[in-house]
């Protein structure tokens, strides 16, 4: 029996779910591609169209044939943005980028306005990812680093790399993603959805629920959460919390269009997911990074990805399915190092 009470949603006193074994797998997955050696995915056979090139003046764009934008337009770091899928015309970042570096929190303590606002460095690597250098500051004592790589036509992953120069308790990267408006249907694979049953699936976040809605990891991150650090100007932000997450994915879709833009991260990695409701003018998601403590002198790493499907006319074909989403997941775990489950 599914209750609601207080600001959480909870069975049987966070009791442990049983899930399917789609979600168990996926789990598992995650967890495992979260403890195995990687450096992150590689492209098997590089190409000119999977690769950044520079603009000048720490500028950067990119055209795979299905996918065009810009990285740091006039040296900003603000995520990838005027991102345009090629074969419907269809843009898909709102006023701000997409996999953009927002707010930064320790243990009931936020780090100025937001990373974006921080003076930044960047180059080019011999692969074409894009490499972006936050130093060390009077105000933040970490230097976080951002690689952008193109791995696919449809694909960019990020991958997050922050070395601390004091004690950092609970550290969390808040990464935004901005989309498009006509993309304003958010769902989270929730491992309880009420909208399927009670049963693992992706919930649609509707206004009834919550103006600003939250789907931590598990029970024991809910302190991260709910430690102050969301009360420090500017913007403050009351969650209100949500089922606990099968896996860290999230999509934004255009109905119109048959496009959808996915968002996932392993689960050691991703400590919980965030949206407005339906329709509201962000149109955005956020990605909770970390979510761990990190000693003086310790580098620790996070990643993430973003597919944008299906790959050609979307008219022309149907609309990527909620299965299809999890085996794209399934398969970004793999090219982690986890391992498929047995059946």
């Amino acid at each position: 029996m599914l209750k609601r009470g207080g600001q959480v949603w909870r069975k049987n006193a966070f009791s442990a779910t049983v899930l399917n074994c789609a979600a168990v797998s996926l789990v598992a997955l995650a967890a495992a591609a979260s403890t195995r050696p990687n450096n992150g995915t590689r492209v098997a056979s590089h190409s000119a169209k999977l690769a950044f090139a520079s603009k000048g003046k720490g500028e950067y764009v990119f055209d795979t044939g299905v996918l065009r934008g810009k990285l740091r337009p006039d040296g900003k770091s603000l995520g990838l943005s005027s991102v345009i899928h090629v074969p419907s015309g269809v843009r898909l970042n709102g006023g701000f980028g997409i996999f953009s570096f927002y707010r930064i929190f320790t243990t009931n303590k936020r780090y100025g306005h937001a990373a974006w606002d921080w003076p930044s460095v960047s180059k080019l690597l011999p692969d074409g990812a894009v490499q972006i250098v936050w130093p060390e500051g009077k105000d933040h004592p970490f230097e976080i680093t951002a690689t952008y790589r193109l791995t696919e036509e449809t694909t960019v992953d990020l991958e997050t790399t922050v070395k601390a120069q004091k004690n950092l308790r609970k550290f969390e990267v808040f990464l935004a993603s901005y989309f498009h408006e006509s993309f304003p249907a958010p769902y989270v694979y929730a491992d309880i959805n009420p909208q399927t049953k009670g049963k693992p699936g992706f919930l649609l976040a509707e206004k009834s629920f919550g103006g600003w809605q939250m789907f931590p990891r598990e029970k024991e991150v809910l302190e991260i959460i709910q430690d102050g650090r969301w009360q420090k100007e500017p913007n403050p932000v009351n969650w209100k919390v949500m089922p606990y997450l099968a896996a860290p994915v999230c999509v934004r879709r255009n109905e119109a269009a048959n496009l959808a833009a996915v968002l996932m991260a392993p689960r050691n990695d991703c400590f919980a997911i965030a949206t407005p409701y339906r329709g509201e003018g962000h149109y955005s998601l956020y990605l909770s990074l970390f979510g761990r403590d990190v000693k003086a002198g310790e580098t620790v790493r996070s990643r993430c990805r973003l597919v944008v499907a299906p790959k050609g006319v979307p008219k022309r074909t149907t609309a990527i399915s909620n299965q299809q989403i999890l085996e794209l997941y399934q398969k970004y775990i793999k090219q982690l190092g986890g391992r498929v489950p047995s059946p």
